[in-house]
This record gives C-alpha cells, structure tokens and sequence, in this order.
C-alpha cells in the first residue's frame, strides 16, 4: 500500500490532488485542518491535509501486516490481533516519520498506550522504543501547542488593531499571501509589547519599503532618449504619453517628439496629433522597425522621443510580435525604456495574465491609470511585488496635463490603510 498527503485550501481540493494521483482506487484514511501558526493565526486561511492511500500490486511477502485502519484523527493504532514483530532499524525510522506527521493529541495518545501496552506486554523491546519515541514526539510537538495571548489589555488592543488591519487590506483587495508577509514581519514588533501608535507605523514603513522608490523617466547624456509605452486596449496609453510629453515640454523646457506606432485605431493617431500641434510637437507615425529607426535618426537633437505603440490584447501573438520587434530592433546607440501602461480598474486574474505575458517578452516599469475610478488599490501593491517591476507614474482623469504624478507611494499606503 502506498500513502501519502496532499493539500490544498479545501478538503475538497486536497482530495481531489490525491485522486488525481492515485486514481479512483484512492482511499481517504484520514483529513486534517491545519490551521496557521503565530500569534495571528486566528485569521489567516487554514488548509487541509488528506492522507490517501492506494493498495499497490500484490506481491509475496514474508510476514502478514495489518493494514493501517482508517481514522478521522492522527492518532496511531497499534492495537493488533495478531502477534507483532520487531522491526528492523530501518522500518523503525520510517514509523519515526508516520508518528511524527501524525500524532495529535496528548490526552488520546495516552490512552493510545495504555492498549498498546496490554497489546504488547509480550515484547519489552519494542515497547520500550515506542514509549521513547513518544517522549521525542511530545517534546518537539510542544512548541507546536496552540499559544495563549496574554491576557493585559494592551495586548487585546494590539491584537484587535492587527486584525483590523488585516480585515482592511482584504477590503483593498491586496492578496492575502502579501497580507500575510506584512502581518508575519509585525509579529515580531507585538511580541515585544508595542503600542498601537508603534505597530501602526511599524506596518506604514513596511508597505512603504515593498513599493519601493518611484522611478520616473529621467534624462540620458544620450540624445535622445527613447521610451515606448506598451499595454493593454484601453487602458488609457496615448492621454498618458500627451501628459508626459506636456510635463516634459513645458514644465522642463526639453525637447521632445512623438512617434506613434498605433496603426490599427486612426482615432488613436489624431488623438496625439492634436495634443502634438498643442504642444508643437512633431508627431510621426511609424509602420515598421525600419520607419521607427529613420525616425531616430532624425530626431537627434531632441532630448525625448515618446512612442505610442498600439493597444492590443495580450492574447495576441502577432501583434505582440510586432511590438518586441519595433523594440528590440532599436539600435544600441540609443537608450532606450519601456513603461507597461496598467487601468487599476482591471481585475486582479486579468492584470496576472496580462503581466505573465508581457514579462516573457519585455522589462518594463509600470504605469497606473484610472485611479480616479476606483476605490481599491490594493491590485497596485499586488503588481508590484507580482512582477517585481518598478512603479513610476499614476493618473487619474482625462485633463492634460494636470491628472499625472509621479507615483505617490505614502498617499497610496495611507488609502490602502483605510485612510483619506
């Protein structure tokens, strides 16, 4: 017979693994809640854990074994009718490891040996191993015994405080996985006594520290710079480029030029016309790698040359294609950038599969949109730790160029904190 665990977040899910491995033949001997460790267990997601079995081809053996008896509990039944043999060392060690994974319970463990006892009187050796590895297991199963929180008030408002916290940052719809590493760093902060006012600003630094410094465009001794701003449909590209363009234009006195690659939306090229004659501008359209690079070659005397590429979905290839080509095609000579342009309105599933997508193919910092449509920030935080990608501007509302920052990394913290 083969066993084995498997998890998942529900029973449902970790016996269905087992089942998927094992087959249809599969029994279930056993299903556990394994409920999270540390002072905030109390609200982090438990999972389950089945251990499943499959009986394996028959084969002759030399002794008769007991099969194990299914249980709803950890304990170990060692109760037999039969006689039992000794078991060699190495059997021994792997009934170390069974009665490791899954003795539960003191009190029944007791009462476990008192028939193991009565069952085994015939043979001191092994019982003698057994009530060894009972003290082993106990002693490192000991600091596994679910903690008491202090009782003192302070620590009851601490632990309210946290919870709350954690409930917020749901609220905002931060996965819980980083809600989880953000709560499991102030463990260490609340063991120690702090006050609420400490643990509040030990949680604000944290946050802070994984968005990480904003990394906005910055000029290159190299004429001129090119950055190429990628993304999704819709999302909002080519206002994002005519606000950077506008910020650069007049607010720095540099000189810029746009090129647009959106070839598939005619409304897309008269868009950035328009907002090019505004700014006085020069606005060019490109079709190939090749037009993109005589392009360059003459705007040598600009400081920046924005590229507006089209809008398509991340499913497809050919378009996707023809965007890493115009990039990668762009010569050395060049320093160039690459912004994802990102609507914090999308769903957190659709910004995964988008990201994956784009990751194979680029390194590019990323661009927030449509913050102004939108109460829940916490897809921000997710992409960011997701990809790994530095983040650098946010907008919110269609006005040029006022409705772009650089990206607001304490403003966002105090939103996703429940502030205002």
């Amino acid at each position: 017979m083969t066993i084995k665990k498997f998890q998942g977040r529900t029973e449902e899910e970790a016996t269905a693994k087992a089942k998927e491995e094992f087959g249809p033949q599969t029994v279930i001997m056993n299903v556990k809640e394994v409920r999270p460790k540390g002072i905030l267990r109390s609200f982090k997601t438990p999972t389950f854990e089945v251990t499943a079995a499959i009986e394996e081809v028959e084969q002759p053996v030399q002794a008769k074994i007991p099969a194990p008896i299914p249980s709803v509990t950890r304990n170990i039944n060692i109760a037999a009718d039969e006689p039992i043999a000794i078991p060699k060392p190495e059997p021994v060690k792997e009934m170390f490891a069974s009665v490791e994974n899954t003795w539960a319970s003191s009190v029944e463990a007791q009462g476990m040996e008192e028939k193991k006892k009565e069952s085994m009187a015939e043979n001191n050796n092994l019982e003698e191993k057994l009530e060894s590895l009972q003290s082993l297991l106990e002693e490192k199963l000991a600091p596994q015994q679910p903690e008491e929180l202090p009782k003192e008030a302070p620590m009851d408002e601490n632990f309210k405080f946290i919870k709350m916290i954690y409930s917020i940052l749901l609220d905002n719809e931060v996965d819980e996985k980083y809600v989880n590493q953000i709560m499991d760093e102030v463990e260490k902060v609340m063991k120690g006594g702090a006050s609420v006012d400490l643990i509040l600003s030990s949680i604000y630094q944290k946050m802070i520290l994984k968005f990480g410094q904003p990394q906005p465009i910055e000029m290159s001794e190299r004429k001129p710079k090119v950055v190429f701003f990628i993304g999704p449909t819709g999302v909002g590209k080519t206002t994002t480029v005519a606000k950077i363009a506008s910020r650069f234009k007049v607010e720095k006195g540099k000189k810029v030029a746009l090129l647009t690659a959106d070839t598939y939306r005619i409304a897309a090229a008269e868009q950035l016309r328009t907002y090019a004659n505004i700014l006085d501008t020069p606005l060019n359209i490109v079709y190939s790698s090749e037009e993109l690079n005589e392009e360059l070659k003459k705007s040598e005397e600009y400081d920046l040359v924005l590229v507006d590429t089209a809008g398509f979905s991340h499913k497809n290839e050919e378009q996707r294609n023809e965007t890493r080509e115009l990039i990668d095609r762009v010569p050395g000579e060049y320093q160039k950038e690459v912004y994802l342009v990102l609507s914090a309105t999308t769903k957190y599933r659709d910004l995964i599969d988008i990201a994956d997508i784009y990751k194979k193919n680029f390194q590019f910092k990323l661009i927030f949109t449509k913050l102004d449509e939108t109460s829940c920030f916490g897809n921000i935080l997710n992409m960011k730790l997701y990809t790994g990608s530095d983040l650098s501007y946010s907008t919110y509302g269609q006005n040029v160029p006022e409705d772009i920052e650089i990206f607001d990394t304490q403003k966002i913290v105090k939103l996703l904190l429940g502030g205002k």
